[in-house]
């Protein structure tokens, strides 16, 4: 009782607070996973499971593994223009320990968090946030982008009208979001920017518009952030074909982009449920066995936990993990 009586308060409260938090998002994750499986066939999922082909999924981690590979490309020209440099091979491990942290809290927060910290051992937390921040900025930008872009085959494939106002909605906000992050760069008031959240906004917004912009950066910046987009459709892909369900790539390349703009929400642990029930949803929009979405996006999680495992091995071994301050 004495050690609970010399715990301020403020550090109950915050402690409680968090805990709640996580709480509710474990519920939110089950409720969606609980909306995704209550309607399907189990019969149909259990068969296609006992089907599932492992040298697929097997792919389907060396993809995510060069998914991760790609961010880390992006990450390291970033992290220079944030004044916060990493090396190829520090982005690369400091992105695979994120991926184990990413299954441990909502949406891409714990692997966030995670990066920053150790970021910020060597380049201070200014430097480190800004990296990480737009980073997941450019990523999220890029993302709305080939939403957009690929708006007009969207509609034919999804013809149920409440799908395409819904995708509508979707793509319009992420563009809007986008545009607006990058144009604060030519904020003209000068006394707004005193103000402490939009100064750190505006400074995050000019070094996005140097990483895109740059002669140098912008090639690299731009052309890896599409390729980490197209491959979260090529993993997806893979576990299609693990199951043998009946979606060809163009279908996922149009489907797969705003389910992951639904995902990045940070309502649910590692998009658990969120997934699940939007995947079921666009699956059935496009006139595909909504059974097969839930399974694909099933797999799909478990692919990235696989490789969230192999995370968690590089960041036991890192001497980080080590340190008496982590």
């Amino acid at each position: 009782m004495a050690g609970i009586a010399a715990i301020p308060a403020p550090t109950i409260r915050d402690t409680m607070r968090k805990f709640l938090l996580f709480s509710l998002r474990v519920l939110v994750s089950a409720a969606l996973l609980y909306f995704a499986l209550r309607s399907i066939n189990f019969a149909s999922v259990q068969e296609r499971f006992s089907q599932v082909n492992v040298w697929w999924l097997l792919l389907a981690v060396g993809a995510t593994l060069f998914q991760i590979a790609l961010g880390a490309l992006r990450w390291h020209q970033i992290s220079a223009l944030s004044e916060a440099p990493l090396s190829m091979v520090q982005a690369l491990r400091y992105n695979l320990i994120g991926a184990f942290f990413n299954q441990t809290l909502p949406s891409t927060i714990g692997g966030d968090a995670m990066r920053l910290w150790l970021v910020q051992r060597h380049a201070g937390w200014r430097a480190a946030t800004y990296s990480v921040l737009v980073d997941r900025a450019i990523g999220f930008i890029a993302l709305a982008s080939i939403v957009i872009a690929s708006l007009p085959w969207s509609y034919e494939l999804i013809t149920n009208q409440t799908g395409r106002i819904a995708l509508l909605l979707i793509d319009v906000g992420a563009v809007l979001a986008g545009a607006g992050f990058l144009l604060l760069r030519y904020l003209p008031w000068e006394g707004l920017k005193r103000i402490w959240p939009i100064r750190h906004i505006h400074a995050c917004s000019v070094i996005a518009s140097k990483a895109l912009f740059g002669r140098e950066s912008g090639p690299k910046v731009i052309v890896t952030s599409i390729l980490i987009h197209v491959m979260t459709v090529v993993i997806t892909w893979f576990t299609v074909f693990a199951i043998s369900a009946n979606a060809g790539f163009e279908q996922l390349f149009l489907l797969i982009p705003p389910i992951m703009l639904v995902t990045m929400l940070p309502v649910s642990i590692a998009g658990w449920g969120v997934r699940e029930a939007t995947m079921m949803v666009a699956f059935g929009y496009a006139g595909l066995a909504t059974a097969d979405g839930t399974v694909v996006s099933l797999l799909f999680g478990a692919v990235f936990f696989l490789v969230g495992g192999i995370g968690g091995v590089v960041w036991m071994l890192s001497p980080e993990e080590a340190s008496p301050s982590r």
